[in-house]
């Protein structure tokens, strides 16, 4: 494996470890809507990444030309468009599922990446490493436990956390899209500006109206730890490395994040969750080693 290659593996790994503490951090953010806690990730993601692109900038380009390319291009309206139902969609989701399934059914992307890097970046798996998706995707559904009983509460949170999926995918092709056109800091910084304007009226309009200081806290942590440095790194990695690895790399977000579920919020997982770990890092490895 080419030095790049590795280097952008370290950055999703430790991406990973970021994106982990994301559905404890929206528990915490209660009772703050979803539309108010992604708004209020993305615009302060969006806020720390400008300013860091800014200052790397600031020696070849003015301040007002660094404004001027806030959006620097009409389709990053829809990058953020994808970006803002990416999130919300996931939010949303736990609102009504626990976090094992929404995880789980958030990382069935790798499917979705592979799909949308195929029809739209002409980017191919070798065909022995198809193999390694199905293997992720048992370790993920075993991992979760999906419980025999299903009420319609529960089914809209998964519908959501599906939905979550698909943009993922798109939102992923489309950072590995721009890696040439653009600026790592510039591209991350204008897609999570553009998702926060999409955001606002929502937010503004369906907010809960409340003010709680250590939700205000929860809020300003997910947009740092897991969005701005955590979705950078990730950004990162999609320049070096194919996205279907780093996607299915970055489903180890769920071994992440139902343990700290487990041991912040008491959200025990099921009986198969060491047998659904083993099985979806087996999968990562089979479709990184083959």
């Amino acid at each position: 494996m080419k030095r790049a290659d590795l280097r952008g593996l370290g950055y999703v790994a430790l991406a990973v470890a970021l994106f982990a503490t994301s559905p404890v951090l929206v528990r915490w953010a209660a009772p703050f809507s979803p539309f108010e806690i992604t708004f209020g990730r993305m615009a302060v993601a969006a806020l720390a990444v400008g300013l860091i692109a800014r200052w790397q900038g600031a020696r070849s380009a003015g301040a007002g030309a660094w404004l001027r390319q806030l959006i620097p291009a009409p389709r990053f309206g829809l990058y953020g468009l994808i970006a803002a139902l990416h999130f919300l969609l996931y939010i949303a989701s736990l609102s009504f599922t626990t976090i094992a399934h929404s995880l789980a059914l958030v990382y069935t992307a790798p499917v979705f990446v592979t799909l949308f890097a195929s029809l739209f970046l002409k980017e191919r798996l070798r065909r022995r490493q198809w193999l390694g998706i199905p293997v992720a995707a048992a370790g993920i559904a075993v991992l979760a436990g999906f419980e025999p009983r299903m009420d319609a509460r529960m089914a809209l949170g998964d519908v959501l956390a599906l939905g979550s999926a698909v943009c993922f995918g798109l939102y992923s092709v489309a950072g590995r899209r721009e890696r040439a056109a653009y600026p790592l800091l510039r591209y991350a910084s204008a897609v999570y500006l553009a998702a926060a304007l999409w955001l606002l009226p929502a937010a503004a309009l369906g907010g809960s109206g409340t003010l709680a200081w250590p939700a205000l806290g929860a809020v300003v942590c997910l947009g740092v730890l897991p969005l701005a440095v955590g979705h950078t790194l990730y950004n990162a990695s999609l320049r070096r490395v194919h996205p279907t690895y780093v996607n299915l790399v970055s489903t180890q977000e769920v071994t992440g994040g139902i343990l700290l579920g487990y041991v912040l919020l008491g959200e025990a997982p099921g009986p198969g969750a060491l047998v659904g770990a083993g099985l979806s890092l087996a999968g990562v490895a089979l479709v990184l080693l083959l």
